[in-house]
């Protein structure tokens, strides 16, 4: 049996340029690549129609595609990555095992585990940076501590750009030195009791005319003026390098949202209970309200507020929320209904396409007040005023709320001057 070595693809779905393969590719020995669908992340999942999984499904069948035009194949595997690595063990002289590097909580401790697994076995386990364009501590404040605000941050990245920031990793050009075999067969599905999805995933391709206007349409939720792009950042299927570097070259404030990507991810590496407890400490004394009518109210697009409506029934149906809007609803909730930020966190976890760890705690912790940069706790958003600001001619509201104006659309479940008031006397009395 000749020895390989493993490339784990994990939130890189992708062989061009991709980091980690490149890595693997220009060591000695062939590449095999894998895929493992884990069963610790899907079996925690209570929609068995996850359009996350159907999405992952189809480019995985895609990148298997690619890697059998190239005379090798993508073995794919569904379970416990650990046991899956002890079997790989046993049907491969295995050299070493590369990948790309996860900031996550879970992931971090997985990936220690099937480090000590390996190392035992005589197994390097190395990984690359692919997910961001800076990592871990890279950007950080002089004295080596992590920035908690944003602007500094950003210039520091900005300061940070070397030639070599946006690479291009030629993957393509190693192609010889994949592992050379027949197809693999790809699981189904239903063997992981899951069912295809019916909702529409945006496409992969960059909308060069949208970024190049992105300052000025980015704000408007009735148009297409966003690149669409953070499912496919999301599970790697495009590049973060040529993407960002597309964005340096014709739009700073697009190149800025990716940074506060790259910013997110630097705060879950180092607050990795944020998840859970707020960065601020002092706003976990806060004390919410556990009003379960205003929750379901909130979920389900009925408040009485149209653009917080209009932005919930958006994501239960399409698994997209406009940025905007994801700003108010998630203000409306922690504010206005005073509800816990961790209650809203999980829900966008659970419906958004693009679900980023480390991007929608920061997020909701943001709106709540309680994390980087914060928006000040009494920096309450008016529904009303920014539907009058953002969408005055209610396209977006009457496209996801068609009964607005009529008597079937329901009168608001608070009245905003004095949930406003309760909210600022809340905050005061958790922050003394």
């Amino acid at each position: 049996m000749s020895s390989v070595a493993l490339f784990w693809h994990r939130r890189d779905l992708r062989i061009h340029d991709n980091a980690g393969l490149f890595k693997a590719l220009s060591a000695d020995t062939p590449v095999q690549p894998v895929f493992i669908f884990d069963s610790s992340i899907l079996d925690k999942l209570e929609d068995k129609d996850d359009a996350r999984v159907s999405f992952i499904y189809r480019e995985i069948q895609r990148l298997k595609s690619e890697y059998e035009q190239l005379g090798a194949s993508l073995l794919v595997k569904y379970g416990d990555p650990l046991k899956v690595y002890e079997e790989l063990l046993q049907e491969f002289d295995v050299e070493a095992v590369f990948t790309n590097r996860d900031y996550e909580p879970y992931a971090r401790e997985r990936d220690k585990s099937i480090h000590q697994f390996l190392k035992k076995n005589d197994v390097d386990f190395i990984g690359a940076k692919d997910h961001v364009i800076f990592e871990k501590s890279e950007v950080v404040k002089d004295d080596g501590d992590p920035y908690l605000v944003y602007t500094p941050y950003s210039k520091k990245w900005k300061a940070a750009l070397q030639s070599d920031s946006f690479r291009a990793y030629d993957t393509l050009d190693l192609a010889e030195n994949l592992h050379q075999t027949k197809p693999f067969k790809l699981l189904e599905l239903s063997d992981m009791d899951f069912v295809p999805s019916t909702i529409e995933i945006p496409a992969r391709q960059f909308p060069e005319k949208i970024i190049d206007g992105y300052d000025e349409t980015r704000d408007i939720p009735s148009i297409q003026g966003t690149s669409r792009l953070s499912v496919h950042l999301r599970f790697g299927t495009i590049s973060i390098r040529a993407l960002a570097k597309f964005a340096q070259e014709h739009n700073e404030k697009y190149l800025n949202e990716l940074i506060w990507r790259d910013f997110y991810q630097m705060i879950l590496f180092h607050h990795p209970d944020s998840p859970d407890t707020a960065i601020k400490s002092k706003y976990d004394n806060i004390e919410w309200e556990h009003n379960e009518e205003h929750y379901d109210a909130w979920c389900e697009g009925k408040t009485g507020y149209p653009l917080v409506d209009a932005g919930m029934r958006e994501l239960n149906e399409t698994g997209f929320m406009h940025n905007r809007v994801r700003m108010v609803v998630a203000s409306f909730l922690t504010k206005h209904l005073l509800l816990d930020w961790r209650l809203g966190e999980r829900y966008f976890a659970r419906k958004l396409l693009d679900f980023e760890l480390a991007s929608n705690v920061g997020g909701w912790q943001w709106a709540s007040g309680s994390g980087c940069d914060a928006a000040p706790y009494f920096r309450i958003f008016n529904p009303e005023s920014q539907l009058e600001k953002y969408d005055k001619d209610l396209k977006y509201v009457k496209r996801w709320v068609p009964e607005y104006g009529t008597s079937s659309y329901p009168e608001p479940i608070v009245v905003h001057k004095e949930a406003r008031e309760r909210a600022l006397d809340r905050y005061k009395s958790g922050l003394n």
